[in-house]
């Protein structure tokens, strides 16, 4: 086992190393190599965020490991001269031995003992997916991809509903692949008068977890950040602020731009001004049309939201002081 160290704010350090193997080939102390007699075992996942003290790391591994847990890795995140601390662990247990409910509660005394800001806990195998509510204006690139990545098992979330303030006829392979799937879909059409039908928007998202904003072209309101009450994720192209307003992507493709990306961040009343989560970019050159400029630039919002909701549902994101996040 790799020696406990704190990480700088410049890097985040790794508590815990263990080669990656399958849960089947692990095994608690003692017992024996028959696979027949091993405990089916689950996996966990834990973050914590609470003042900083001395013993908090020992006093988590001795909480998992009291439980016959066992700890697969950790990261721990202690800023500068800020008095905090951040962790996320990953472990394996047995279910039998080790219930869910026993695990709140051992976790919640945890929380009482160092007056923690957050502490969640989540099996992904026992407990219920995140259920989200998707956005979309009138592009279609960043919900088609989410939809087909949640077809194929790639994103750990259950889509409650689809909004949009643009119709989508019948016979579009959006309207197709809800209808299959039984994915409700809300058109509100949205004016100035109706104040972008925020109150409608609520009602049908009341029992979701959070919402991802896949090209929502509407500024959502404080009032509505503040009765929804939970996370709101954006995602836009990564041309701002250079070129506002219109087309963007041809305003950044005629100034001879040679490096684009797109970025994910939580939604708060200042306009594209959330703590940022996930940023990703690549190169463009003189051989790129507009065509290709643009391909290339919706690949990278598809890819930048897809890593940052799977980041977001294994608990990696942890909002941090000045508007920033911490992700493991």
């Amino acid at each position: 086992m790799a020696l406990v160290q704190r990480a700088s704010p410049k890097r985040l350090t790794n508590l815990f190393r263990f080669p990656k193997r399958s849960l089947r080939s692990l095994r608690f102390p003692g017992e024996s190599n028959d696979c027949s007699s091993s405990p089916a075992l689950a996996y966990g996942i834990h973050v914590f965020h609470c003042p900083d003290a001395v013993g908090i790391v020992a006093k988590l591994s001795e909480s998992i490991a009291s439980r016959g847990g066992n700890i697969l890795g950790a990261n721990v995140f202690v800023p500068e001269n800020k008095h905090v601390f951040y962790s996320r662990s990953e472990f394996i247990f047995d279910p039998v031995k080790w219930t869910r409910s026993q695990m709140n509660e051992d976790f919640s005394k945890l929380s009482q003992i160092y007056a923690a800001h957050r502490s969640v806990v989540r099996v992904p195998d026992q407990d219920p997916k995140y259920k989200i509510g998707v956005l979309a204006s009138k592009q279609d690139h960043c919900l088609i991809d989410l939809l087909h990545q949640w077809q194929d098992g790639k994103l750990p979330v259950d889509i409650a509903c689809v909004i949009s303030n643009h119709e989508r006829g019948p016979n579009t392979s959006v309207s197709r692949f809800l209808e299959r799937h039984g994915i409700p879909y809300h058109c509100l059409h949205t004016t100035k008068e109706n104040n972008k039908r925020e109150e409608d928007i609520l009602k049908l998202v009341q029992n979701t977890d959070f919402l991802v904003l896949a090209r929502y072209m509407q500024i959502l309101s404080g009032d509505f950040l503040s009765s929804y009450g939970k996370d709101v994720i954006n995602i836009h192209h990564g041309l701002l602020p250079s070129f506002k307003g219109g087309r963007p992507s041809k305003q950044a493709f005629d100034a001879g731009v040679k490096l684009i990306g797109a970025t994910t961040h939580f939604v708060t009343q200042e306009l594209d001004a959330g703590p940022i989560i996930e940023q990703m970019v690549t190169r463009v050159s003189h051989k790129d049309n507009l065509q290709s400029f643009v391909q290339k630039s919706e690949n990278l919002e598809k890819l930048c939201l897809l890593r940052t909701i799977k980041s977001y549902c294994e608990l990696r994101v942890l909002p941090y002081e000045d508007n920033k996040t911490v992700v493991f």
